[in-house]
């Protein structure tokens, strides 16, 4: 495992960590008390010493599984985010009397004194134009309540308004099949000492390349109720590609890249960026920590290979992705 900085927390974290979403279980499945805490053990024992969580995942037991293994291994690092646990979100829960509640909440369901890093979860866009909502995490990291905070973002134009503020780090969707964020906002992330995390990396399984026209997602699945953004937005489910384009595109990538492991070159790829300080695919199972914590040592892609990756995207993900997210 390979490490990097991220941003002005100065945390050296594992370029592959892990995203907790499914944490302890499956979209729609029970929560596994026993099945969190090995999922986390298995990718530490990997080199993964920083994990992603948020309030709102399992209605706060991701949180509670996470703060328990922290407490119990100091070398690893953080961030919850917080803001969506309440529906229908809306920027009121974004205000200061909110955030103080929520960080709150989080400390306790954790059980820490401080929350290394506190990233808005993903705030409607009117909310980078309120001040006092940064100003807010300020007081809160003054108070020692909080390390860091951040935004976790749905565009572009998010992520850049937010390094107005005191932002440590931006969680962004960055994948094969979401180029955009690489222009212009990596760049400035890097001028401003700002630490990006890759979210949706394999773009909910389909960068897998094991996907078919025929597969069938579990009924409380994201995957199956949030296609046309139901639930959510859009761009949160398959990286907002059409199931079927996403699913041709992918096996177009397996043939041209020659490969049958799609999703270690396709984490591979994101680390190919330097501003990038750690890609946070999600996982189930030890294998799928195995198969995503193996990119790190995997080689780079060629000048042919990003070259390919670009060339599948202008021609089939490009419009209308691009100029969505």
């Amino acid at each position: 495992m390979k490490y990097r900085t991220l941003g002005k927390t100065g945390f050296n974290i594992s370029e592959v960590s892990l995203g907790t979403w499914q944490l302890g279980g499956k979209w729609g499945a029970p929560f596994s008390a026993k099945d969190a805490e090995d999922t986390l053990a298995e990718a530490y024992s990997q080199g993964v010493n920083f994990f992603d969580t948020a309030d709102g995942y399992q209605d706060g037991q991701s949180e509670q599984a996470v703060g328990k293994f922290v407490n119990a291994h100091p070398d690893v690092h953080f961030t919850t985010k917080i803001g969506r646990k309440e529906m229908p979100l809306s920027a009121a829960h974004f205000n200061p009397a909110h955030l103080q509640r929520y960080v709150d909440e989080s400390l306790k369901n954790m059980g820490v004194d401080a929350l290394d890093m506190v990233l808005l979860h993903c705030p409607p866009i009117m909310t980078y134009y309120d001040p006092e909502m940064f100003f807010a995490l300020d007081e809160l990291k003054k108070s020692g309540k909080i390390k860091n905070y951040g935004v976790s973002v749905e565009r572009v134009e998010e992520a850049i308004k937010a390094m107005d503020y005191n932002i440590s780090a931006v969680e962004i969707i960055f994948n094969m099949f979401r180029l955009r964020p690489s222009r212009l906002f990596f760049d400035l992330a890097k001028q401003n000492n700002v630490g990006i995390l890759a979210r949706v990396p394999l773009a909910s399984g389909l960068l897998t390349g094991k996907f078919t026209a025929d597969t069938n997602f579990g009924p409380e699945d994201h995957r199956t109720t949030n296609r046309n953004g139901e639930l959510f937005d859009k761009g949160e489910t398959f990286s907002g590609v059409d199931y079927l384009t996403g699913v041709k595109a992918a096996q177009v990538l397996k043939e041209k890249l020659g490969t049958d492991d799609l999703a270690g070159k396709a984490l591979r790829y994101i680390l190919m960026y330097d501003a990038v300080s750690a890609v946070i695919p999600g996982a189930s199972t030890p294998a799928q920590i195995a198969r995503n914590t193996r990119a790190s040592a995997l080689p780079a892609l060629t000048a042919e290979e990003m070259g390919i990756v670009q060339d599948v995207y202008d021609a089939t993900i490009k419009n209308p992705v691009d100029y969505l997210w």
